[in-house]
């Protein structure tokens, strides 16, 4: 069992992340790719290796003041092969590609499709139009030591609108609440010099995520599988294959199923006088109220599990980590990549307007999460909760933060992509969002 440890008053290191002045209009054509379309291979073992790596664009990728380049050269039947595989297995092969980024070509790199509920509507027409799948983009996958910046992973998330403004917004203000945060910035998209796509590209929650995220000297990070739960399975290791996976660290579930053992088993009493001692209860109670108050139903406690737990070594210590914000600000869950248009975002019922969160799994019809009905059922924790809301109410949408990210993400689309969406869907999906917003009255 867990030796109880005093609290660290360490927070989490946060790479600031702020849309910075924007630039003067830039072309934003895709890149051509000048190498030929690399072999498909799902084995990562018999990938060619490349022998050289290019030299990156000395432009910073997570400048979100710009809109990026990525175009991606691949074989067509490879495409063919992995989405087969995934609709007949459920598997995510891995494919070798030529990926180019704002200019430097990176050769023999991995990409895979990435995503649980937005891989829902995918089918075999669906290689007809790759640049709307999410994709998981990893450079060092065949080539030991590749990476872009030194950035080993980059995700293409999936989004039921247009502009995906719901999910950047979303993901800067989860910064501003002083949680840990994914950088992300608008790029345009093709696969094989085809259409081009407006899409989101952020970072993936790995090693070099958690070390600009976190002060540890040693960690974890576990991700919740969407098939699982917050259950206690037993001391069995292989009980916990389909319901969490390490993504950090060295392979090690003692303290995760230590965590889950008092959560779900330690009475009333000891769970409320003790949480603090396994968990960041205040970093949690921010994270519930800020889910809220995005209007974001597909959080901890949604039908996904979509989170992450952290786990800090020399505080024993777990933080509760935000990912997947795609339908934040009531966003429709359309899925498959498919778009929804400006309609798909803010159904003009504010999320402030809604009964806050209870010790019943959450508002919108969610799955239980015993982690967050036990926290709410707690007098103390639940007043925690309240106050957070209360806190982030003012901070983030009382204080006109909220709107004025909204305006910069808008102004820097209709300024440098608007040759992909038009200036109307920009301006209806801004409003959308702003709409979507709790009243700081």
């Amino acid at each position: 069992m867990k030796e109880t440890l005093p609290m660290s008053t360490t927070k989490p290191r946060r790479k600031i992340f702020r849309p910075l002045a924007l630039a003067a209009a830039i072309s934003i054509g895709a890149a051509g790719c000048g190498s030929a379309a690399a072999t498909i291979d799902a084995d990562a073992a018999t990938a060619p290796a490349a022998t050289t790596i290019s030299v990156a664009s000395s432009a910073d990728f997570f400048d979100s003041s710009v809109v990026h380049d990525i175009s991606v050269d691949f074989d067509v039947d490879g495409l063919d092969e992995i989405i087969a595989s995934y609709l007949d297995t459920g598997d995510k092969d891995w494919m070798a590609v030529t990926v180019v980024i704002d200019g430097a070509t990176y050769e023999n790199v991995g990409m895979r499709l990435k995503g649980n509920s937005s891989l829902f509507s995918v089918s075999a027409e669906s290689a007809e139009n790759p640049e709307d799948l999410p994709w998981l983009i990893r450079f060092d996958k065949y080539t030991d030591g590749q990476n872009h910046q030194g950035h080993n992973d980059i995700v293409i998330r999936s989004n039921s609108t247009e502009t995906s403004m719901n999910e950047a917004v979303a993901a800067e203000l989860l910064d501003a609440a002083g949680l840990a945060s994914q950088q992300a910035v608008s790029t345009t998209f093709s696969f094989n010099g085809g259409e081009v796509e407006l899409r989101l590209a952020m970072q993936n929650l790995d090693e070099v995520w958690e070390e600009d995220n976190f002060d540890s000297e040693q960690s974890a990070l576990y991700k919740a599988d969407s098939e699982g739960d917050y259950s206690y399975r037993g001391e069995d290791v292989d009980a916990y294959d389909e319901i969490f996976d390490q993504k950090v660290g060295d392979d090690d579930l003692e303290p995760l199923i230590d965590f889950l053992e008092f959560i779900n088993n330690s009475d009333d009493g000891t769970f409320g006088a003790e949480l603090d001692t396994w968990l960041d209860t205040e970093s949690f109670a921010t994270y519930l109220a800020f889910q809220h108050l995005i209007g974001n139903a597909d959080d901890i406690d949604g039908r996904g599990n979509n989170s992450y737990l952290h786990y800090d070594y020399g505080t024993a210590v777990f933080t509760v980590v935000n990912w997947d914000l795609n339908l934040a600000f009531d966003t429709a869950n359309v899925g498959g990549g498919q778009r929804g248009g400006p309609q798909a975002v803010g159904d003009g019922t504010a999320r402030g307007d809604r009964p806050a969160r209870a010790g019943n799994g959450g508002p919108g019809g969610q799955d239980d999460n015993v982690l967050v009905n036990r926290f709410m059922a707690n007098d103390i924790f639940a007043q925690m909760y309240a106050d957070a809301t209360a806190d982030l109410t003012q901070s983030l949408f009382g204080s006109g933060e909220a709107v004025n990210v909204v305006a910069t993400w808008s102004e820097l689309l209709t300024t440098q992509a608007n040759g992909v969406v038009d200036a109307g869907t920009i301006d209806t999906e801004a409003a959308a969002i702003i709409a979507a917003m709790p009243s700081a009255s």
